[in-house]
């Protein structure tokens, strides 16, 4: 007898640079399809929620400034600090992503297995969690536009924008490594018009 074959669930990886347009991508496929998206960043922030024990640690390390006043994570200030220092980033990402890869599992096990899921990881690569999907999307856009929006989004200026966007790997290694591209340099329509393509050719 043949080894038997296992039904595995189809994980979609969506990722790209920041500010490339990924959160666009994410809920046109929640709106258009009905398709769960579980999304890195919504449990990044969970793990340093206040009073949690992720931020306690970090409060340790960083000291009280590192909060605000009614005792959350002051964002602004951690970004200072972890954009500008790698080995500090590393240290961030060591507490943060194994709560955040624990959440992906518990998550999805509330599915029915053949339900199809997209998961949202900003560093997919970075962070090592290509093994958690079974195809990569990424969704791409000219340089200057993505630094134009991150400025705009984030109240950034060029030189800050520019060192978050350094800190992330290139998106023309990203592009090598996905197996689709969206191109979210133009208008919304076209990257949907490309995101309906995709799951039509790519329907198992």
């Amino acid at each position: 007898m043949g080894t038997p074959v296992v039904n595995q669930r189809r994980i979609i990886g969506l990722t790209g640079g920041i500010a490339t347009g990924k959160s666009t991508v994410s809920d046109y496929l929640t709106q258009r399809y009905g398709l769960p998206v579980l999304d890195a960043d919504v449990y990044a922030r969970a793990a340093v929620a206040k009073e949690s024990k992720i931020l306690r640690v970090i409060r340790d390390r960083y000291g009280s400034q590192i909060l605000l006043s009614d005792g959350n994570l002051n964002r602004p200030r951690l970004g200072q600090i972890i954009f500008n220092d790698a080995t500090e980033k590393t240290w961030i990402e060591q507490q943060i992503h194994p709560f955040v890869r624990t959440q992906f599992k518990t998550v999805a096990a509330t599915f029915l297995p053949d339900q199809t899921l997209a998961y949202a990881i900003p560093l997919l690569f970075e962070a090592n969690l290509t093994h958690l999907v079974t195809e990569i999307w990424v969704v791409t856009c000219g340089a200057t536009q993505q630094k134009e929006r991150l400025m705009a989004r984030n109240q950034l200026s060029a030189i800050e924008a520019q060192s978050r966007i350094d800190a992330q790997m290139s998106l023309e290694e990203k592009c090598k490594r996905a197996n689709y591209v969206i191109d979210n340099s133009a208008s919304k329509e076209k990257s949907f018009a490309e995101v309906d393509n995709i799951l039509r050719l790519s329907v198992p």
